[in-house]
C-alpha cells in the first residue's frame, strides 16, 4: 500500500462498496501518519468519536479519523483515557479538522490539544459536562441560555464589525456570520454555526440497520438520496448483502436527479443574487418540472427513502423512461440556452468573475472538495476516484475549473447538468433486469462504511453495531465541514453586498454539518 505505514497493522473490512482498512493507531502513530496523508497531498474525509466504556476495561473513549488514499478509504481508531481524555491536535495537518474536534468535545467531552476550546454546537443549550454522546447521559431538558461567543476581533483604525444572522429572511437554516470591514470591504469573517442541532448521532443507537435508513436520509433534505445510499451501502456490509444490478443502476439514476435538482435551483438563485430575475424564474421553473416527474415516477418529489438497504423501493416502468429521456432532452437544450445568455450578460458576468476567489493552491490547503473544489481544480469525485457500481462502467467526466471563483462555481454546475443527463440516458438504456432488493439481517458487533458523491461533495457514514446487532454508533459526515472554513476566505476582500453571491455559490449545508 503507497501510504500506509507498514508498521501499522492495517486490518481490510469485507463486504465494502469502497476498499476500507482499518487499524488501531497510538498518538504518535496517528500523527505520522496525517503528516504522511498531507505530505501525499492526499486528505482527511471525517473525524468523530464514540463511548467505548462497554467493550473496553483498559480505555474509555476513542476518537476516529478516515482518509481518502490511493487505495481506498482508511479509518484509524485512537484509544482515549477514561479520566480526562485527550488527543492530538489534527489540524496542524487538516485545517478543517478543528471544528470537528471542538464537535467530539461538545457531544463526547474528548478534548484536542488545539488552543481552540470555544463551544462548536453546544450553544449553552446544554451544561458544559453534559456529554449526549455517551452511554450513560440521561435524556434531559435544559432552559436555553443567552450565550457569549467569543469572537476574534479585529482591531484598528475604522474597523467594524457587521453581524449578520443567525435568523434570516425566508427559509434559509441559520448561521451567525460575523464581518470585520472597513468600509465595506471585508477584512475577516468568523462563522457561528450549530443551530440545527437535532441529536441524530443520538438517536441512531438502538436502532435496526433498516430503521436507521430513514433518519440518515433527512439529515441534510437536498441530499437525501446520497446520504440514503451511503448509509445502505455501510449496512450492507455489516450484514454482508449485496443489493441486485437493477437496484444499483436505479441508485444511480435517483443520485444523478437529485444532482441536476440541486444545480438548477443554485444557477436560479445565483442570477437572482445578482438581479438576473429572469435566470431565476427560468431555472426554477426547470426544477420544478424535474422534481414534479421525481413525484410522479417515484413518489416523492426529493426521493426520500426511495434506497433503502438491500436495494431500491421503487422500479421503474417503461413509460417512465420514456418520459426521463424527453424530459432530459429538453431540459439539455432548455441549460445550453440560458448558458448562453449567462455567459454574454454583461452585468452577471461583471458580479461573477474574480468575486470570491479561491485560488487552487488555498483550496488545497484548506481541503476544499466536492464541487466547490472542483471549481479550485482539485480533483476529488467519489464517482472517478473510488467508484462502486455502477460507476465503474458509467465512467463520468470530472468537471474541473481552475479560477476558483463564483463563476468557475457556477460554470462547474452546468457542466455537471450536462453530465449527468448523459449518465442518466446511458443508464436507462443499459438498465439491467432483476429484482430490487435483497434482504438485510443484523449483525452483531460489526463496522461499515458508506462513501458515496453526493452533489456538494463526498459523504461518509460510519455504521457499529453492538452485540444485540442493532446501532450502538452512527455517524454521518457532510462535504460542508470540509468547505465552510473556505467560505471564511473566500469572501475576504470582497465587500459585503456580495456574500450573498460568494455564499450561495458554495450553497453549504448547515445541517449536515450539525448533527
Amino acid at each position: 500500500m503507497q501510504f500506509l505505514d507498514q508498521a501499522i497493522e492495517f486490518q481490510p473490512l469485507s463486504g465494502q462498496a469502497t476498499p476500507t482498512f482499518t487499524a488501531q493507531v497510538t498518538d504518535d502513530e496517528l500523527q505520522a501518519f496525517c503528516q504522511a496523508v498531507r505530505h501525499a497531498q492526499r486528505r482527511l474525509v471525517a473525524l468523530w468519536g464514540s463511548d467505548q466504556r462497554d467493550r473496553h476495561a483498559t480505555h474509555g473513549y476513542a476518537l476516529h479519523t478516515a482518509f481518502d488514499l490511493v487505495e481506498g478509504l482508511v479509518c484509524l481508531t485512537l484509544p482515549l483515557a477514561t479520566e480526562n481524555p485527550t488527543f492530538p491536535d489534527l489540524s496542524q495537518f487538516f485545517p478543517a479538522a478543528k471544528r470537528m474536534q471542538r464537535t467530539v468535545r461538545d457531544l463526547l467531552g474528548a478534548t484536542s490539544e488545539d488552543s481552540d476550546q470555544r463551544p462548536w454546537l453546544r450553544h449553552a443549550n446544554w451544561p458544559e459536562d453534559h456529554y449526549p454522546l455517551r452511554r450513560d447521559t440521561p435524556d434531559a431538558h435544559f432552559e436555553n441560555q443567552n450565550e457569549i461567543y467569543d469572537f476574534v476581533r479585529v482591531e484598528g483604525d475604522g474597523v467594524h464589525e457587521v453581524a449578520v444572522g443567525p435568523i434570516h429572511a425566508g427559509i434559509i437554516e441559520p448561521g451567525h456570520f460575523r464581518f470585520s470591514v472597513i468600509g465595506e470591504g471585508v477584512l475577516r469573517l468568523e462563522e457561528r454555526l450549530g443551530w440545527k442541532h437535532k441529536g441524530i448521532e443520538r438517536r441512531f443507537v438502538g436502532m435496526t440497520l433498516v430503521e436507521g435508513a430513514q433518519l440518515a436520509g433527512r439529515v441534510s433534505g437536498d441530499s437525501t438520496v446520497a446520504y440514503a445510499w451511503a448509509y445502505s451501502q455501510a449496512a450492507e456490509a455489516i450484514s454482508q448483502t449485496t443489493p441486485p444490478a437493477r437496484a444499483l443502476w436505479l441508485r444511480a439514476l435517483l443520485l444523478e436527479r437529485e444532482r441536476i435538482a440541486n444545480h438548477l435551483g443554485d444557477l436560479g438563485y445565483l442570477g437572482n443574487d445578482v438581479a438576473l430575475a429572469f435566470g431565476l424564474m427560468q431555472f426554477m421553473r426547470l426544477k420544478e418540472d424535474w422534481v414534479r416527474l421525481n413525484a410522479t415516477l417515484f413518489g416523492h418529489r426529493l426521493l426520500m427513502d426511495r434506497i433503502i438497504p438491500g436495494g431500491v423501493s421503487v422500479d421503474l416502468e417503461p413509460d417512465g423512461i420514456q418520459a426521463i429521456n424527453q424530459q432530459c432532452h429538453r431540459v439539455e437544450q432548455e441549460v445550453r440556452s440560458l448558458k448562453s445568455i449567462y455567459d454574454e450578460h454583461a452585468g452577471l458576468q461583471d458580479r461573477f468573475l474574480t468575486t470570491g476567489c479561491i485560488p487552487p493552491p488555498l483550496a488545497a490547503q484548506l481541503g476544499v472538495i466536492g464541487l466547490a473544489g472542483r471549481a479550485s481544480e482539485q480533483r476529488w469525485d467519489q464517482r472517478c476516484n473510488h467508484p462502486c457500481q455502477p460507476y465503474v462502467q458509467l465512467a463520468p467526466k470530472m468537471a474541473i475549473e481552475a479560477n476558483g471563483d463564483v463563476a468557475a462555481r457556477a460554470l462547474v454546475r452546468f457542466a455537471e447538468i450536462v453530465e449527468s443527463l448523459n449518465l442518466i440516458r446511458t443508464i436507462l438504456r443499459d438498465l439491467p433486469s432483476g429484482a430490487l432488493r435483497a434482504e438485510v439481517r443484523s449483525a452483531a458487533d460489526q463496522r461499515g462504511f458508506g462513501w458515496i458523491e453526493g452533489w456538494r461533495g463526498d459523504i461518509l457514514v460510519a455504521l457499529e453495531t453492538g452485540s444485540d446487532g442493532k446501532l450502538r454508533r452512527g455517524h454521518c459526515h457532510d462535504p460542508s465541514w470540509q468547505n465552510w472554513p473556505a467560505l471564511e476566505h473566500a469572501v475576504i476582500d470582497n465587500i459585503v453586498p456580495d456574500f450573498p453571491l460568494i455564499n450561495k455559490s458554495f450553497n453549504l449545508s448547515y445541517s449536515g454539518a450539525d448533527l
